[in-house]
């Protein structure tokens, strides 16, 4: 083949010719600090219980969760998000266990604020569903709605409390209008002005949420589509993100991450605080699934699907696989 001058002059594949190579000039970067590990705390049980739909992940005992919380410590992971899963027979329609001192989640905060100090960032869940009969994040009216502002006082108690208990940040999840700003003046007002705030500002009616049902031991009845996003919108991401801001959010939350990497990317580039994106339920239990038939290389995968979302813009990233991951990057 005759060889015309110095064509093709560019070769781009010269940055790629060796693993030394593309390590240097890799563009996004994932390290054990960019990490947050969500970890599920259930009442009543003595051993940990594994969710059959996430392999791999259990409900934590009071115990299990410690250890956790030291082994994300030890892996380098900054933060641990609680959910706490009470008994069947304490939830009811308003969701009492959310707001009682002794209920699971403000147990568990206490257990683990107790065991790793400040040197993990214990965070905690700030949400009705796991706690009311119905399943909803809010409170009811009469016509079986989620009433919102109804919702906002039972928010402001719960941030009160879960602050008392121990928690560095609160993460307000159920997408009610004003929540960010309820949250912040409760916190200011028991002269908790120390304790920040993660807005869940983008949250989609995803059908990826499903294995967190299990997770949580879900009572849902019927759908949250009337506060959660719709999967077809964009616009109104940005929306949510300027309010939020105005209310007072330090940090910002897109999810599900990988679904959608363009509204994390639109976000992150309209945001002036950092952003996160939480890989949800879904997104793990598909890897796990396909990687357990043996129909993709489950490391490369995982790895592969955190970048993805690290390089759209998400400068945390809350993941099931993050002591995990966390371990192979240091």
């Amino acid at each position: 083949m005759t060889k015309y001058g110095s064509f093709p002059g560019t070769r781009p594949r010269r940055l790629r010719t060796t693993p030394v190579m593309r390590r240097m000039v890799a563009e996004t970067r994932l390290h054990p600090a960019d990490l947050i590990l969500p970890a599920f705390v259930r009442e009543g049980v003595s051993e940990p219980v594994p969710i059959g739909s996430m392999p791999g992940v259990v409900q934590h005992t009071r115990d299990s969760l410690k250890k956790a919380a030291v082994e994300a410590l030890e892996a380098g992971v900054s933060g641990i998000m609680l959910f706490g899963v009470p008994e069947d027979e304490k939830k009811d329609a308003v969701g009492t266990p959310g707001t009682d001192p002794d209920g699971i989640l403000q147990v568990a905060l206490r257990d683990v604020r107790a065991e790793v100090g400040d040197e993990l960032l214990v965070m905690s869940d700030l949400c009705l569903d796991e706690t009311t009969d119905h399943g909803h994040c809010g409170v009811l009216d009469d016509q079986g709605r989620v009433d919102n502002d109804a919702t906002l006082e039972r928010y402001a108690e719960m941030a009160q409390v879960q602050a008392d208990a121990g928690a560095h940040v609160v993460g307000p999840s159920g997408m009610m209008d004003g929540q960010i700003g309820v949250i912040r003046d409760a916190l200011d007002q028991i002269g908790r002005e120390d304790v920040a705030i993660m807005a869940y500002t983008v949250k989609y009616a995803s059908a990826f949420y499903g294995p967190f049902r299990e997770a949580v031991g879900s009572s849902l009845r019927g759908d949250r589509k009337t506060y959660q996003q719709d999967p077809a919108n964009a616009r109104e991401s940005l929306r949510e993100l300027a309010l939020d801001l105005e209310e007072g959010a330090d940090m910002v939350m897109v999810k599900p991450a990988g679904p959608y990497l363009d509204i994390l990317a639109r976000v992150a580039d309209a945001s002036e605080v950092p952003v996160v994106a939480y890989q949800i339920s879904g997104e793990y239990s598909m890897i796990e699934a396909a990687a357990e038939k043996g129909w993709i290389d489950r490391d490369r995968a995982i790895l592969e699907s955190l970048t993805g979302i690290k390089r759209a813009g998400a400068q945390n990233i809350l993941t099931y696989w993050a002591t995990e991951v966390a371990r192979g990057l240091g």
